[in-house]
């Protein structure tokens, strides 16, 4: 009786600590390239709450969303270091283009970035706007940031504050060395 009772017991703790792992995605059977230059490997992807929350065997799991991936890769997203999306994303913020090229995070400010902007600058981009027009509401790198981030956008960024953009908001287009008053106010820019 003792053992009955033992081995019920054990058997209802075992049942009560399994529980049934469930995931917004799975990405089922891809061929993973992690990134570290190594083979790739088979493996199911989870994903919860927008993270790679698990890599391996998830043949026990569910998910709201399940991709079969048989006969292809699955890669972390590259990076455009180089990205000039900064006036097309405002136009058109799902970014398909790179999306489809795997490209997840788009890095801007290479040279020129779209702040800081001192009224001179916004009155001159405005002016010399292209195809995409659009209304500066920015005057810093940051307030542009959060103005793509409201208006929501596909791709993740991030920007470098440009040197010509620090310059040209001090000095102008004058083709001088900055003074050292001049240069002084460029560096908290």
């Amino acid at each position: 009786m003792k053992r009955l009772l033992s081995a019920t017991l054990c058997l209802s703790l075992f049942a009560s600590c399994k529980q049934d792992i469930s995931y917004d995605t799975i990405i089922r059977n891809g061929m993973v390239y992690d990134g570290n230059g190594g083979i790739p490997f088979k493996a199911d992807i989870a994903i919860a709450n927008d993270t790679v929350a698990f890599i391996g065997d998830l043949s026990n799991a569910t998910a709201k969303n399940e991709i079969n991936a048989e006969g292809k890769a699955v890669a972390p997203g590259f990076i455009n270091m180089l990205s000039w999306a900064t006036e097309s994303l405002i136009e058109d913020g799902r970014s398909q283009s790179d999306l489809r090229q795997g490209v997840t995070l788009e890095v801007f400010g290479e040279g020129e970035s779209m702040g800081p902007l001192n009224s001179r600058l916004k009155e001159r981009n405005q002016s010399g706007q292209g195809d995409i027009k659009y209304k500066i509401e920015w005057n810093t790198l940051g307030e542009y940031l959060e103005f793509l981030e409201k208006k929501g956008i596909s791709t993740n960024v991030a920007s470098f504050v440009g040197a010509t953009s620090i310059r040209d908001y001090v000095i102008g287009e004058d083709n001088r060395d900055p003074a050292p008053a001049e240069l002084d106010s460029m560096k908290p820019l």
